[in-house]
């Protein structure tokens, strides 16, 4: 009889893609044996992919039709078997290679096997007696891999056939460990065997003792936790021991259990006849991959009392004994978990959570970040890593919160009262829906997959699989909604019930003691819990508006401050700030409305005390923090015209100082702002202070004269003199940084004054410019040290004096400081006029051996007689070997050696002047590279510990706190204080040895007979 055609509409209606073949498979179905297509299409409809379904169920007729119309002859197998084909092509491929195992579809599943039941199944299909296996290598390894998937195509039924898969979820989650902890145990008995031998020999032992040794497999992670997927790596530990009756010693057993562990591993993951079914991995034990492989439980033990990091105690957690020994498992277990639930008060725990923190998204390939359903953002692994802090924390004092499992312990965490009722269920839900959505992906190759496909078909497939959406485009919106959800858990979770504790807000079942909302500050990283609860309590306090949004965005703020190196100061910092600007509209607005400033704020406060303080003199300038633009240093030439518009408005000098000064104040916060968050380079910044710097002096300088900021007219003779001052060092070379002196020297010319009346009008300038500028808030120092005769000369010269010194008096080292000299400030042909005589001191046409080696002999002096007693050369970041004065002296020389006859190297800028000397075939990029390196580091060091003390210093700081400090300013991640150190010293060891062998010359050593 014909076969009535079915439409393509029918067929697209079935779910069908593929509709050209579809009406030839439904045909060869029936050709087959099996059901009519009126028959197989309402079954084939609630399968998740119809047309896979249908491929492999002609695939299955065509290599084993007994056994596949054995299953085809009423519905319901019918059915369960077409929804296993049709969502897991990888239990397609395994029946095919083993028709004989479709029987275990025939009937349902009407309740999951528990433990026992699995090992007694799997230990039976290895034959296994008084736990030895009587099947071994491949016959072994084959015959349990085979009764594994049987297992787990029962369990696919069982799964696929739920009315609500999402619920369920728990339940197939504990079976596949459980059924993972079958597989190991029935692996152990085969490697037993394996091991046993009448002779001894390589990896063969006698019977009685293999039976003797005692070995326990722990689960860690998922396995230990009881939350398996359907295809994951099970992490396991190894521990061994001898049975004392028997007499076997330790270090014999665990030589023994070694052998044992090497082989039950490969019975799971070594390729053979039946593929492997996953990857057993140990390396969480004690020194992972490099560690034993094996230990006894006293040397498991002692590794951990006196090597273990924070992150080996928090993997402990989710330990339990999964197979093997499980007395002995069950005494591990017992002994390590005191020291789990008390890593939370280790010293670097802090340190460790953040880094725990930062491997979330750190090996993520950028082009997967949006599809990582684990580790992406909004990810499972944000649900796990939340829940496992708040266990770390509260389990110290709480044992009802010590749970393996994720799931668990946030009900846990919820009866406590850790976090609210309503925000656990729902979490918990969200963790449900994104692990079903794993195990989907997993179960359709039996692969380890976290990626969610890209294509339409992909997710199609996936949203009927999962039953979480009717078709592709839903699914997506629901997956983007509970990431979007997902994120919010940490501030949800950890945060905001923080507030509970310090104010009587409305909270389902939630209610944090003064003593549990320190402990969990703690261990985000505040030192005075008692003053964060206080601060956060001044700041949610009351029914204001203010007060109301503060409770609101409070939680959030606590999570970015304690991703900061000083949560407290952040904290404090904000607080203040929240008393001076709490009430205006714009400041609440930023903070609600803009995420970006608001996280920006965060981090600068808690990194850096000098934008802090500096922020109670300009508390409004937070509001650059919302555009990107305002953060840009402003150029020169827009600081001088606003330093023009001051002086056409203000007469008297102290006005218009003042106004300098705060313009000052307000450009340096401005560039510490981009400092801190990464918007300027090294270049940009020395810039950017210099030019700041300079503005100020030209502009009070203007206004003590009375002149443009361009010094006096031609022709004119404001004050009776000219005047100038003269950049020198770091300020001359635009080379500043933050805490940076500002070397100077000053020039006159006399005018209609003459004499005395001159030289008196320069002091007074000079005085003035000292009072004017000095600023409490922001100290300038203006520092006159590098003028001719030093300490012990006037404070400023004429330009005729200056050129009489120079060319009767002036040592070389009077030369090399002139090298970086530039016009800062001043009438302009007195400065010009000034660099002219300096040219021709600093740039000689020729410079003696002897004056080479006076300049080489002075520095060997500085390095001996400058360094502060009992510094460490080695990290000085000014003086210290490799540092800043080397790079310099060394740069410095090549210019009073070539300057004359090479005009580029005649520059005020250090890495100007070298870059020149490249090209000039003077240096060698390589050893220019490595120069330039360790003065970019050492600067970048220098500035980076003002702006996190507030203070001056020029010693890399020893004491770890302050130095993870300097580390997060110079962005850095989190816990990277050795690197820092580790860098630096590698950094300036490197341009050491570069200096010397280019300043000094290389190293004459003695001969044999030599002296």
């Amino acid at each position: 009889m014909a076969r009535e055609q079915l439409t393509l509409t029918e067929l697209a209606r079935v779910g069908f893609v593929e509709l050209r073949e579809v009406r030839f498979r439904l045909d060869e179905v029936g050709d087959l044996g099996g059901p009519e297509s009126d028959a197989l299409l309402p079954l084939l409809g609630k399968t998740a992919n119809p047309d896979a379904a249908l491929a492999a169920l002609v695939s299955l007729l065509r290599r084993a039709p007994h056994e596949v119309r054995a299953l085809l002859l009423h519905p319901e197998p019918t059915q369960r078997l077409l929804r296993v084909v049709g969502a897991s092509s990888g239990l397609t491929e395994f029946f095919l290679r083993h028709p004989e195992e479709l029987t275990v579809l025939a009937q349902p599943l009407t309740a999951l096997p528990d433990l026992p039941e699995l090992i007694e199944d799997l230990l039976d299909a290895v034959g296994t007696r008084d736990g030895f296996a009587s099947l071994v290598d491949d016959e072994g390894w084959v015959a349990l891999r085979v009764r594994y998937r049987r297992r787990l195509a029962q369990l696919a039924a069982y799964d696929l056939e739920q009315p609500d898969p999402v619920a369920g979820l728990d339940a197939v989650a504990r079976t596949l460990a459980d059924l993972a902890a079958a597989a190991l145990e029935a692996s152990l008995a085969v490697a037993r065997s394996m091991s046993t031998g009448l002779v001894a020999g390589r990896g063969v032992f006698p019977e009685e003792e293999v039976r003797a040794t005692r070995l326990a497999v722990i689960g860690m992670g998922k396995a230990g936790a009881g939350e398996l997927n359907y295809v994951s790596d099970v992490d396991v530990i190894f521990v061994a021991e001898g049975d004392p009756v028997a007499g076997l010693e330790a270090p014999r057993a665990v030589d023994i259990a070694t052998r044992l562990a090497i082989l039950l591993m490969r019975g799971l993951n070594q390729p053979a006849v039946e593929p492997e079914l996953w990857e057993v991995d140990p390396n969480l034990r004690p020194e992972g991959k490099s560690g034993a492989l094996v230990r006894s439980l006293e040397s498991h033990l002692a590794y951990y009392d006196r090597w273990a990091k924070s992150w080996e105690f928090q993997a402990l957690l989710k330990a339990r004994p999964l197979a093997g020994d499980l007395e002995l498992g069950g005494r591990y277990v017992a002994a390590v978990s005191p020291k789990v639930w008390t890593s939370a008060s280790r010293e670097n725990f802090v340190e460790s959570v953040q880094r725990m923190r930062k491997r979330v998204t750190k090996n993520i390939p950028e082009d997967e970040v949006a599809v990582q359903l684990k580790l992406g953002p909004g990810g499972l692994r944000d649900i796990e890593f939340t829940v496992q802090l708040l266990q770390l924390v509260h389990g110290q004092a709480d044992p009802a919160v010590r749970q393996a499992g994720t799931l668990p312990a946030l009900t846990a965490l919820a009866e406590s009262g850790y976090v609210g009722r309503a925000e656990a269920a729902e979490f918990a839900q969200e963790y449900r829906i994104l692990r079903l959505m794993e195990h989907r992906l997993q179960l359709e190759k039996l692969r380890r997959t976290h990626l969610v496909p890209r294509d339409e078909s992909s997710l199609r497939v996936l949203a009927r699989a999962t039953g979480l959406a009717p078709n592709a485009a839903q699914l997506s919106v629901r997956w983007l909604n509970t990431k979007h959800r997902v994120r919010g858990l940490h501030e949800r979770l950890f945060y905001r019930p923080l507030l509970s504790a310090v104010a009587a807000l409305p909270a389902d079942g939630l209610g944090l003691t003064s003593a549990q909302a320190e402990a969990r500050l703690a261990a985000i990283g505040f030192r005075n819990t008692k003053g964060a609860l206080g601060h956060i309590a001044a700041l949610t306090g009351g029914v204001s508006r203010r007060a109301t949004i503060q409770r609101n965005l409070l939680p959030v703020l606590l999570q970015w401050f304690s991703e900061g190196a000083d949560p407290d100061y952040g904290l404090l910092a904000f607080r203040r700030l929240s008393d001076s600007l709490g009430t205006t509209y714009w400041f609440l607005r930023m903070l609600r409305d803009s995420s970006g400033a608001a996280e920006r704020l965060t981090r600068v406060l808690s990194s850096s005390r000098f934008v802090g303080e500096l922020l109670e003199t300009i508390p409004e300038s937070v509001a650059w923090l919302e555009d990107e633009d305002d953060l840009r240093p402003r150029s020169a030439a827009t600081l001088r015209a606003e330093a023009r518009a001051v002086l056409a408005r203000h007469e008297s000098p102290d006005a218009a100082a003042s106004i300098l000064r705060t313009a000052r104040r307000r450009e340096m916060l401005r560039l510490a702002f981009s400092a801190i968050l990464g918007q300027v380079s090294i270049d940009e910044l020395a810039t950017g202070l210099t030019d700041v710097t300079a503005t100020i002096i030209e502009g009070v300088l203007a206004a003590i004269r009375g002149t443009t900021l361009d010094g006096a007219e031609d022709g004119q003779d404001a004050d009776g003199i000219e005047f100038a001052v003269i950049g020198m060092g770091r300020f001359g070379g635009s080379e500043l940084g933050f805490g940076s002196d500002a070397d100077v020297m000053y020039v006159f010319r006399p005018g209609t004054l003459t004499g005395e009346a001159a030289h008196d009008r320069a002091k007074f300038i000079v005085k003035e410019l000292s009072r004017l500028t000095d600023d409490n808030r922001l100290p300038l120092d203006l520092d006159i040290g590098l003028r001719p005769e030093g300490k012990n000369g006037s404070v400023a010269r004429s330009l005729e004096s200056y050129e009489a010194y120079y060319r009767r008096w002036s040592l070389t080292w009077e030369a090399q400081a002139l090298l970086r000299g530039r016009g800062v400030a001043g009438d302009a042909r007195l400065l010009a006029d000034f660099e002219a005589v300096a040219d021709e001191v600093r740039y000689p046409s020729s410079i003696s051996e002897q004056a080479i080696r006076e300049v080489k002999r002075i520095k060997a002096r500085v390095e001996n007689e400058r360094l502060p007693q009992g510094a460490d050369p080695n990290r000085h970041l000014k003086l210290g070997r490799g540092s800043l004065s080397d790079v310099e002296w060394f740069v410095q020389l090549l210019q009073l050696q070539h300057a004359a006859d090479i005009a580029e190297l005649r520059t005020s800028s250090t890495l100007g002047a070298l870059r020149a000397a490249v090209a000039a075939g003077l240096v060698n990029e390589t050893d220019a590279e490595t120069l330039t390196t360790a003065w970019v580091f050492a600067s970048r060091c220098r500035s980076a510990i003002t702006l996190w003390t507030n203070k001056t210093a020029d010693v890399l700081p020893t004491d770890r706190v302050q130095l993870e400090g300097v580390a997060r300013v110079m962005e850095y991640p989190p816990g990277s204080a050795n690197q820092l150190e580790e860098e630096y010293l590698s950094v300036t060891r490197r341009a050491r040895a570069v200096f010397e062998r280019l300043f000094y010359g290389p190293v004459e050593r003695a001969g044999p007979f030599g002296g």
